[in-house]
């Protein structure tokens, strides 16, 4: 794991901390206890768009099996050339080691095949984060996005904070996150994180 960070060795103490802490949350994600992938043979999933609105777990689009789970809240859901599509969070469950740090598992649906699979979200005001093995068609690698809750919300990181904010408070859970500003900031996050993206590849659970 010596070679996970391409960039340039840091600077100052707060760097090297910022560097423990990702590599620690990618120990945690890649030990024995993290909950497995569920992981069938499919295409790769549409990508994802922005959504404000929480949808029903029943939904006539995709009544039969598998089943969804009991505690799903779809995030998203669209029609795609290959049919119709959604995402959801269920599962959400503290780190059995880390204080602030919660897994969550995702759920994407199409109309013949679904794809779980566990994120980890640090949810504390230094450090939050992100780590994701990326969507259905997506093998082999895990992603770190830091977050800067409360600041702007955008296309390629809306997803990021919906899932964040659902696994951290969930309580706001299907809220749009770019209204949340505010309560970010009630909760000590400054807004003026800098987002950054590490990419981790062959990266696998045992």
């Amino acid at each position: 794991m010596t070679n996970v960070f391409t960039d340039r060795e840091p600077t100052s103490r707060q760097a090297r901390w910022r560097r423990r802490g990702a590599l620690a949350l990618v120990s945690a994600l890649l030990s024995p206890a993290a909950p497995a992938l569920a992981v069938p043979a499919a295409e790769a999933a549409p990508a994802p768009v922005a959504s404000a609105v929480t949808f029903p777990r029943e939904d006539p689009d995709f009544s039969g099996d598998p089943p969804a789970p009991e505690d799903l809240v779809v995030l998203m859901k669209k029609s795609t050339l290959k049919g119709r599509w959604r995402l959801g969070v269920f599962g959400r469950v503290p780190d059995p080691v880390q204080p602030r740090v919660w897994r969550l598992k995702l759920w994407e649906q199409t109309e013949d095949r679904v794809f779980v699979s566990t994120d980890v979200l640090n949810c504390g005001t230094t450090q939050p984060m992100r780590i994701t093995g990326g969507s259905g068609g997506v093998r082999g690698v895990l992603i770190l996005r830091e977050l800067n809750p409360g600041g702007p919300i955008t296309p390629a990181n809306r997803l990021d904070h919906q899932v964040w904010w659902a696994a951290c408070f969930p309580e706001h859970t299907g809220r749009d996150p770019a209204s949340l500003g505010a309560e970010a900031r009630r909760l000590g996050f400054s807004g003026a994180l800098v987002e950054r993206e590490q990419v981790v590849p062959g990266a696998r659970r045992p």
